[in-house]
């Protein structure tokens, strides 16, 4: 009876040791039942495997991961398009002509007839080809005020000068902020040795003398030509356009537009020409 009773408190004894040798640090997570199935035990063995299966399982790779095993690149997303008002056509491409960069100070490289603001290159004396044209002393004005001028155009610079109060008090004001501002004018002739008009048997004209311009169309920043043929009877333009031409009385000696006749109706005429008192404006 004692050999018996010490035999069955071994095993106890022993059982005990085992199983707290071999206790997990935590409970396993039971795997899913069924419904209706009979609940049964995993061996333990199995079901470490399939934790760890489940934990280092690689996850399905992103596209972007796809693509790069691929062989190929990932696009990324197509940016939004850009709203129509921040399209900014060029003056270059508008009117063929780069922006007049700002003015250089006194004395610098391309500042003529002793204004900083007058851009361009003097030039030497030009005979005329018929008696009474020519220019003393003629210059190639680029640019006036900040303003550029599509093509260099020749001239004194008495003329440069009337350019230049223009564009400051009578076309920039005028013009304001609209399409950005004034960015350049489109010339449609400057010096050119010939009679008025083009007309035989007429005066000699203020361009064969080095006095006078045309302008064709105001051009704003944003690449629009406010032009004098389309400008200036339209609902649009008209307003300014004729703002513009009576600024123009003073600075210049004579300025003629649409209501002049009919060789003026796609640009100003604008000369120093002091022939009367007073400018003559039409």
């Amino acid at each position: 009876m004692m050999k018996t009773g010490a035999l069955t408190l071994s095993i106890l004894l022993l059982q005990a040791g085992v199983a707290g040798a071999e206790a997990p640090v935590s409970s396993l997570r039971p795997m899913p039942r069924a419904d209706g199935a009979a609940v049964t035990r995993a061996p333990a063995n199995e079901l470490i495997e399939q934790i760890v299966d489940e934990t280092t399982r690689p996850k399905a790779p992103t596209k972007v991961v796809q693509a790069a095993l691929a062989g190929g690149v990932a696009r990324s997303p197509r940016p939004p398009a850009r709203p129509e008002n921040l399209h900014r056509r060029t003056v270059v491409a508008a009117a063929g002509f780069r922006a007049a960069p700002p003015p250089v100070v006194s004395g610098a490289k391309g500042a003529i007839c002793g204004d900083p603001a007058i851009q361009g290159a003097n030039l030497s004396p030009i005979a005329g080809r018929i008696s009474g044209c020519g220019v003393e002393a003629p210059v190639r004005v680029t640019s006036v005020a900040g303003v550029a001028l599509s093509t260099g155009a020749t001239m004194d610079c008495a003329t440069a000068r009337a350019l230049k109060t223009w564009v400051e008090r009578g076309v920039k004001p005028v013009v304001g902020k609209l399409g950005g501002g004034v960015a350049g004018l489109k010339v449609a002739a400057h010096y050119s040795c010939r009679t008025r008009n083009n007309q035989k048997g007429a005066k000699v004209s203020e361009h064969g003398r080095g006095r006078a311009i045309d302008i064709a169309a105001i051009i704003l920043r944003n690449g629009v030509a406010m032009s004098v043929l389309k400008g200036w009877r339209s609902s649009q333009h008209g307003r300014l356009m004729k703002a513009m031409h009576r600024a123009a009385c003073g600075p210049f000696g004579t300025v003629l537009g649409p209501n002049a006749d009919r060789f003026h109706q796609d640009h100003f005429h604008l000369d120093t020409a002091r022939y009367r008192r007073g400018s003559y404006c039409r």
